[in-house]
């Protein structure tokens, strides 16, 4: 029979844990709240409410794959910095404890797993980027413009071609994202027979290769 410090020892155990618990969903819910407030302070006017985005001007924040692929570090470093050479401004006059509130909120909108980290860790590309501007200018230019500049060149995709993009990602995010897509959004997958070109692996490493090429790209590192 448990003798009475051990009941309470034990009880003390388990209301801690339940304090504990219950102190870490609070402080998330907090964080969202307050991630929320300063979105739509800040965020809203371009990314529009929920972070859906808008055709031709500013991505969504939200899309389920892109909270699959991309790591918090990845979401802080450019909102803090913003993209250089585009419409997004640096926020780092926020610090880091609103724009950690700013991701949190983001992060709310998570419907698939996460796989940030397991995507980062991929091999950087071994592609031909000769071979990948070739496939660029087939595949990619018409919505991300001749050398990836994105929005404000009359196409209607993101600049994928500036430093503010690519020092930020790895070779892993960009190719996921050539072969599996953005769901409800203008890019789909570029892989296999479903896939709006079935590019072959090795034709997607080319086109990796061929942005790691431009003259302002610094290869992120793992």
């Amino acid at each position: 029979m448990m003798c009475h410090k051990q009941l309470v020892n034990s009880f003390l155990g388990l209301a801690l844990l339940t304090m504990s618990s219950l102190g870490y969903s609070a402080s998330n819910a907090s964080a969202i709240k307050e991630g929320k407030q300063l979105f739509e302070m800040n965020c809203m006017a371009c990314h529009q409410a929920d972070a859906i985005g808008k055709v031709g001007f500013a991505p969504s924040l939200t899309n389920k794959e892109l909270l699959s692929v991309a790591t918090d570090k990845f979401f802080m470093s450019t909102i803090r910095d913003g993209r250089e050479g585009t419409g997004m401004p640096p926020f780092f006059h926020l610090g880091k404890k609103k724009i950690k509130s700013i991701v949190s909120y983001l992060r709310s909108f998570e419907k698939l797993p996460y796989r940030g980290k397991e995507i980062d860790a991929q091999p950087e590309s071994y592609g031909d980027a000769r071979k990948g501007k070739l496939w660029f200018v087939q595949v990619c230019e018409s919505c991300h413009g001749i050398n990836g500049e994105g929005y404000g060149t009359g196409v209607v995709g993101p600049a994928i071609g500036k430093p503010g993009f690519l020092n930020k990602v790895s070779d892993g995010f960009i190719r996921t994202t050539i072969k599996e897509g953005r769901s409800n959004t203008r890019m789909h997958g570029f892989s296999g027979p479903q896939g709006l070109a079935d590019l072959a692996d090795s034709e997607i490493e080319d086109i990796v290769a061929f942005l790691r090429s431009l003259k302002t790209s610094q290869r992120k590192r793992r």
